[in-house]
């Protein structure tokens, strides 16, 4: 069972305010050598494959959305796979495609929304790559999800209504998000913002892979 890191930042006002879409990092983050790759994290809804692909473009690197990697390796939709068998050979196989991901350079990758649930995963991140975390609240993932169809090409998390999964699982995950983020971006901006503060957080600490 995966716990809580110990270094987690567990509350939400320590690292943001809800009105303002600019990114915050963590305090403990200096002038550090340019990361191999960019993952960004967070729950489904959170905009990481828009804003990875605009973030991408803007510093003109390769963009990989993991699902799409990993249900290229699968032969079928992560639904039909998880029903045929099970979340633990889904995480292993979400896990082997992390890590041949990883394995190159210069790339913007968004990882599917549960990445985070495995610690070799957020050690493989850690390692490899600078990782953004998109925040947002359980109101306006319920809005977005609501509106998009593929949310049904999606196995549901838990037996319970939408909003209410939203909300138990963003409660269950997000400390592993902020455990392995070096950067904090508040999902609620439009996508050219949110991307636009990353590119001016790697900038500002030397960090263009």
């Amino acid at each position: 069972m995966n716990k809580t890191p110990k270094d987690a930042i567990k509350l939400r006002h320590d690292v943001a305010e809800a009105d303002l879409t600019r990114t915050y990092g963590r305090s403990d983050c200096g002038p550090v050598a340019a990361p191999r790759n960019i993952y960004l994290v967070g729950p489904r809804g959170s905009g990481k494959t828009t804003v990875g692909r605009l973030a991408a473009e803007r510093l003109g690197l390769r963009f990989v959305d993991a699902d799409e990697a990993l249900v290229q390796s699968l032969g079928q939709s992560i639904a039909d796979y998880v029903a045929a068998h099970g979340w633990e050979a889904f995480r292993e196989r979400e896990h082997e495609t992390l890590a041949r991901i990883a394995a190159s350079h210069g790339q913007v990758v968004a990882t599917g929304g549960g990445v985070v649930l495995r610690a070799d995963n957020r050690e493989l991140m850690a390692k490899s790559g600078a990782v953004y975390y998109l925040m947002a609240d359980p109101g306006l993932l319920f809005t977005r999800l609501s509106h998009d169809p593929g949310t049904e090409q999606r196995p549901a998390l838990t037996d319970l209504p939408l909003r209410e999964e939203i909300g138990r699982t963003l409660a269950e995950r997000e400390p592993l998000y902020m455990a392995v983020a070096g950067f904090v971006l508040q999902a609620g901006g439009t996508p050219e913002e949110i991307a636009a503060d990353l590119v001016e957080k790697l900038d500002l600490f030397h960090m263009r892979p």
